[in-house]
């Protein structure tokens, strides 16, 4: 990646300039897609500017990102020029592909922005070669808009989980789906021995992948015994929080008093600027 001026956030499509829980978000998409592309020849479907294409790069043969914004695929093509990457600026209900012509169709954050949703899949459907498969992301209507009463204005169509189910079961006769949460958990986990996890961490050389997190443990945690048999089993990996995510609701509720302060500051310093100006008229 070159350094290229950034693609203004708008709010319509995450750039990778943006930080905290909407990073994580979408970051860990495209890596948990990059662990199952690995030389494989991928759709990229509503590619926006281009970073999850780049970093699906780094794991598939060949890439192809498609966007119906030209400024976000011209963008691409200035600051993700790979070799095995190709941009292009289409409709994704009408891919410039031909039929059965890439192993894999990741699309992240797509569906909730078209109403033609069944056109999407039939697409997708048709540049899969017959043992390809398709990766996909849509926010849940139920815990995104309902539960929160949030409404996004870029969202045209959001689907309950049975209607997405009954979407894929139109196009894909198998079909398995996962969930995904930015949650606040204290983490427990093994330090000897493999542990039962896929640990994903993003470095300034990639996504890096094992079976530890490369953060430092704060505490030490351990067990002991008078014989390596006595020792309890566990497990490798444990994770904790609590019902009401409290931790999370702090963080909520900084986060919203810090926006708060900057109003006001933005606030006062109009009302200064206005008060000099109204000063120097009368002088």
């Amino acid at each position: 990646m070159n350094d290229q001026p950034e693609l203004e956030f708008t709010g319509e499509r995450f750039t990778p300039e943006c930080v905290r829980e909407i990073a994580y978000e979408h970051w860990h998409r495209y890596a948990w897609a990059g662990r199952q592309v690995n030389g494989l020849e991928v759709l990229d479907a509503a590619c926006g500017e281009g970073y999850g294409s780049h970093l699906l790069g780094h794991s598939a043969r060949r890439v192809t990102g498609v966007d119906i914004d030209s400024g976000a695929i011209a963008h691409a093509r200035s600051r993700y020029a790979r070799p095995n990457i190709r941009f292009e600026c289409a409709d994704c209900t009408q891919l410039p592909l031909d039929d059965d012509s890439v192993d894999a169709v990741v699309s992240f954050e797509t569906l909730e922005h078209l109403e033609a949703q069944d056109r999407l899949l039939a697409e997708f459907r048709r540049v899969l070669r017959p043992d390809g498969f398709l990766l996909l992301s849509s926010p849940d209507r139920q815990t995104y808009s309902d539960e929160t009463g949030y409404n996004n204005p870029f969202h045209v169509r959001e689907l309950y989980r049975d209607e997405l189910e009954s979407l894929l079961g139109r196009h894909f006769p198998a079909s398995q789906l996962f969930g995904q949460k930015l949650m606040f958990v204290s983490a427990v986990w093994r330090l000897n021995g493999a542990a039962a996890a896929d640990w994903l961490t993003a470095t300034g050389d990639g996504v890096v992948s094992g079976n530890q997190p490369l953060v430092k443990p704060l505490y030490f945690m351990a067990a002991a015994a008078a014989a390596p048999e006595f020792l309890p089993a566990g497990h490798a990996l444990s994770l904790y929080s609590d019902d009401e995510e409290s931790v999370y609701q702090h963080y909520n509720e900084e986060i919203r008093k810090h926006i708060r302060a900057g109003e006001l500051l933005a606030e006062r310093d109009a009302e200064i600027a206005e008060l000099k100006a109204r000063l120097a008229r009368e002088s």
